[in-house]
């Protein structure tokens, strides 16, 4: 079922998300079912459980090969329960980000360049990936979503925050995340 995107100033975006304690559920199935429609829906790259109002530490993401962000790798569909990331590096990079919560804005926002993710699926199998450029940032942003933290709070500097039409005129922008 496709949910409802909560917007940037709807207060439950800025709550910390609860662990998830049980896995395999048809409740936890029934929400990352929700999660991916909306996702597909929207044609984002990620989403978290905070984003359609589910307090869990829940984030999914996953991008193909798209002629609209033909920079960017190809990220494996994921699903990722209680993570945890760990800088590999102290190198911190910018780039645009988009966010299905912030609908037609774009900005600069530094993030790790390198990472360690670890978590667990939606049957509780423990994983980690060691990552690095856009496949880190997805997974920071949609990770930030778990801790009440919106992209544009990240931003250092607030020119390079804007309307997509204002920032890029004529250009046709990938998903956001």
């Amino acid at each position: 079922m496709i949910r409802e995107v909560l917007r940037m100033g709807d207060e439950r975006l800025l709550q910390r998300a609860a662990v998830v304690e049980s896995f395999g559920t048809p409740e936890l199935a029934a929400l990352l079912q929700d999660m991916r429609d909306t996702m597909a829906q929207l044609n984002g790259a990620g989403l978290a459980a905070p984003q359609i109002g589910v307090g869990l530490r829940v984030v999914i993401f996953g991008v193909k090969a798209n002629p609209r962000y033909p920079e960017a790798e190809e990220v494996p569909d994921t699903v990722l329960i209680n993570p945890v990331l760990q800088p590999l590096a102290d190198e911190v990079e910018e780039d645009w980000e988009g966010c299905l919560s912030v609908p037609g804005m774009r900005g600069l926002v530094p993030r790790w360049h390198r990472l360690r993710y670890s978590g667990f699926d939606e049957q509780g199998r423990a994983f980690e990936r060691s990552v690095s450029g856009f496949h880190a940032r997805v997974v920071q942003h949609e990770c930030d979503h778990l801790d009440g933290i919106l992209y544009p709070m990240r931003i250092r500097d607030l020119s390079k925050f804007g309307f997509n039409d204002a920032l890029f005129p004529g250009r046709e922008l990938p998903p956001e995340d």
